[in-house]
Parts: structure tokens; C-alpha cells; sequence
């Protein structure tokens, strides 16, 4: 039985003329990766800001946990909202104690009633769990842009939280820095914490996500597991001779249609039931031998652009 971690109703913001947020709904599922997807603009970090008390929201609501909108439901909650923002001649852990004692702060409780296990213990904790524990005593100068966003991501674990926050966690990042946060999200989520990532990288939201919703302008226009937008969409490519007689042919075949055509080679869609091998032996029981045939997914990127097309 599912668990509601997070229900949006109808929110919206405004900025005087402009509809930053749009009568936003959605409903987040506890152990989900839910993916805010849209480019700059979209709404997707006024989104997170509503949902963390930094932004009021214009209309609508939201409830954490089924407890409303109260303050008392962050102590549950670990974000990262912007760029890593450390003191850059501190080392890790001094940094992390830092973050601890302002934590403490909001929550208005000590130490010792926070965490279960001493807080030094707990910061080797979270540096062992970003894969920093070894660089814990060197200054935050000296750090990578993809360790310094390790970093912010250890920070976000320190109250042990149940749920993530994340806004672009991978921005900037090279191939190996985009590998290593991707992979640390894909096992942070393996505790059965619910991530929310707000991102404009189709690629990474594809590959780390169980959910999205797709925002254009503050307004959701589609939302969905991940494999409902990107896993039923199957598609051939073949090449030959004579591209006019294999579209005509291709036509006529049950559960396949010609999508597109290159210079070529068509792109057919074609249904589950559809194979390589059908495809090809029907081609060549026709007398059109095919020198070229292989089956290609349609990313998240395709979708995406059809959906915001217009």
C-alpha cells in the first residue's frame, strides 16, 4: 500500500503580471525519485521554494506527510536549493558542524535530542555515504565542483531525513561529476527515502527517476511514471533500395506505421507485438531485402518535445 509523502493542490504564484506557478497538482508517493522537469522558467524551483516556506504561495495548497503545511514537518525534510554555499578555508566535517548547529537552531532542540548517535560519529556518517570521508580534513577550497556538490548533499542528510530536496543537483557538472551524484541519488533512494529533483536535463531525470511531472510556463502538462512516457514507444529503423516500395509495404503491415523518412532509411513505429525478425521476414517474403534494421527507444527528450511543442 502506498504512503502519500507529498499532495499538491491547485498552487500558484505570482509575480505581479507574470504566472511564475500555475494551479499546480500532484501527489509525491513515499520511496518515489518524482522528477520537477522544465527548462529555466517553468516554475520548477518556485515549486521547491513553496514547498520549503522560503516563497508564500499565491494560491492553493500543499501538505507534507498529511500534516498540513506546518513548520514542524521540515525537520523531516533535507533541501538543497542552490548553488553549495560553504566557507571555503573550512575543512568537511567543520563545515558539517556548522550546518549542524543552525539545523539545531531552526528545530530548537539540542544536539543530543536530534541525532541518536554523537554529532562527529553522524558526520562521518553522511561524508562515508558521499564518498568524502577520506577528503573529510581538507578545505572546502580545494574540492571539485562535483565533491562540493557531495558535500551539500551530505548536509542535506544530516537530520537523517525522510525526504530530499534537490534543485539541479548535477549543474555545471562534468560526465564523471553528473555519474557520481546521479549514482549517489540511486543509493540514497535505496533506504526507501522519497527524492523530489528539480531539474531541465532530460537525460538525468530519465536515467534516476520513477516519476515526473512536465512544467511549461507554471502549468503541468503531463505527469506520469517515467516508463508510461518513455517505455511504450517503440521504434524501427530499416534501410534498402527502394525506401518508397518499403514505406508502401511498411503500411500495410499490422501494428506498424512509417513515422519519418531520412535520405536514407524510414522510422517506423511499431507495436509490442512487433519483432526485428517479423519485420525482416516480411520484407523479405515481399522481395525487399533490408540492409539495414534495428530497434531504437524513443528518450525522454523526443517526448519532451512533442509534449512542449507549440
Amino acid at each position: 500500500m502506498s504512503t502519500t509523502v507529498l499532495e499538491i493542490s491547485k498552487l500558484s504564484k505570482s509575480y505581479k503580471k507574470v504566472k511564475a506557478l500555475n494551479e499546480l497538482s500532484l501527489k509525491v508517493e513515499k520511496g518515489t525519485i518524482f522528477g520537477i522537469l522544465g527548462p529555466n522558467g517553468s516554475g520548477k524551483t518556485t515549486t521547491l521554494g513553496i514547498l520549503l516556506g522560503v516563497l508564500r504561495a499565491s494560491g492553493g495548497s500543499f501538505s507534507w506527510f498529511n500534516n498540513g503545511e506546518k513548520t514542524e514537518n521540515r525537520l523531516r525534510i533535507g533541501a538543497m536549493l542552490e548553488t553549495p554555499n560553504f566557507y571555503p578555508y573550512l575543512s568537511a566535517v567543520k563545515n558539517l558542524k556548522i550546518v549542524a548547529k543552525i539545523k539545531q537552531l531552526n528545530a530548537g532542540v539540542d544536539i543530543d535530542q536530534r541525532w541518536s548517535l554523537n554529532l562527529n560519529d553522524r558526520i562521518d556518517e553522511v561524508l562515508k555515504a558521499v564518498n568524502l570521508y577520506e577528503r573529510k580534513d581538507s578545505k572546502f577550497s580545494t574540492y571539485s565542483l562535483g565533491m562540493k556538490q557531495r558535500l551539500a548533499i551530505a548536509s542535506t542528510l544530516l537530520n537523517d531525513p525522510e525526504v530530499l530536496l534537490l534543485d539541479e543537483p548535477t549543474n555545471g557538472l562534468d560526465p564523471q561529476g553528473i555519474a557520481e551524484i546521479r549514482q549517489l541519488i540511486l543509493d540514497i533512494a535505496k533506504d526507501g527515502r522519497t527524492i523530489l529533483i528539480a531539474s531541465h536535463q532530460l537525460d538525468e531525470i530519465e536515467k534516476v527517476c520513477t516519476d515526473v511531472v512536465i512544467l511549461k510556463k507554471g502549468v503541468s502538462i503531463r505527469q506520469s511514471q517515467i516508463e508510461n512516457i518513455v517505455g511504450k514507444v517503440r521504434q524501427m529503423v530499416i534501410s534498402g533500395s527502394d525506401l518508397e516500395a518499403m514505406a508502401n509495404l511498411a503500411n500495410k503491415f499490422a501494428g506498424v506505421s512509417v513515422n519519418s523518412q531520412t535520405k536514407t532509411s524510414l522510422i517506423l513505429d511499431v507495436d509490442e507485438s512487433v519483432t526485428t525478425s517479423k519485420i525482416n521476414q516480411y520484407f523479405f517474403e515481399n522481395e525487399l531485402v533490408l540492409s539495414e534494421l534495428r530497434e531504437i527507444k524513443k528518450s525522454l527528450e523526443d517526448q519532451f518535445l512533442e509534449i512542449t511543442k507549440g
